[in-house]
């Protein structure tokens, strides 16, 4: 059986208390999208499992100022981009915004159920703190985090790791296109 992300067995658990109920739900829904789901199509890439590396980055212009964030999703088999967003997320601190645009990358990844996602970030303030070495200090970050943690718990295997800017610069372009957009 599939497992399911965190927040939806929850979710399902308060809907239907009892396990069979709730067993022959998921089946019931299952079995629908089955029959209404073409067949894929010879050659289509399988979307489901294998490594997946998400690039995130949040910048503002200003701190607080103009911020924006970018997300990229890359199959590191064959180097294809899955998907990307940029986008414009208000007045805010660089320290939100590199939040915010984790948050919308793992968003992204969660459809395609990797097995491992490694996600690369620039700022090693957000990694560190995410992997536990430092104390989040300030609390306005405490719910982007927590929904952070939330989300990771969809997720088989997730690391995060710091990198340079300069690896991280497809990401940071997304963010500089969203920013420079009138």
């Amino acid at each position: 059986m599939t497992k399911l992300p965190a927040r939806l067995e929850r979710k399902l658990a308060e809907l239907f208390p009892r396990v069979k109920e709730r067993e022959r739900f998921v089946a019931e829904v299952v079995e629908k999208a089955i029959e209404n789901t073409p067949m894929m199509e010879v050659g289509a890439p399988l979307s489901i499992g294998g490594t997946l590396h998400l690039y995130t980055d949040g910048g503002s212009r200003g701190n607080p100022g103009q911020a924006a964030i970018g997300c990229l999703l890359i199959d590191p088999d064959t180097m294809n981009v899955l998907e990307e967003k940029s986008e414009r997320i208000g007045i805010q601190t660089n320290n939100v915004a590199e939040y915010r645009a984790l948050i919308e990358g793992l968003k992204m990844a969660e459809s395609y159920a990797p097995n491992e996602l490694m996600c690369f970030l620039d700022s090693e303030l957000v990694v560190k703190q995410l992997n536990g070495e430092y104390k989040i200090r300030m609390q306005s970050l405490e719910p982007l985090v927590e929904e952070i943690r939330e989300l990771v718990l969809g997720f088989k295997h997730v690391t995060f790791k710091h990198v340079r800017r300069t690896e991280n610069m497809r990401a940071d372009s997304l963010v500089n296109k969203a920013l420079d957009a009138k």
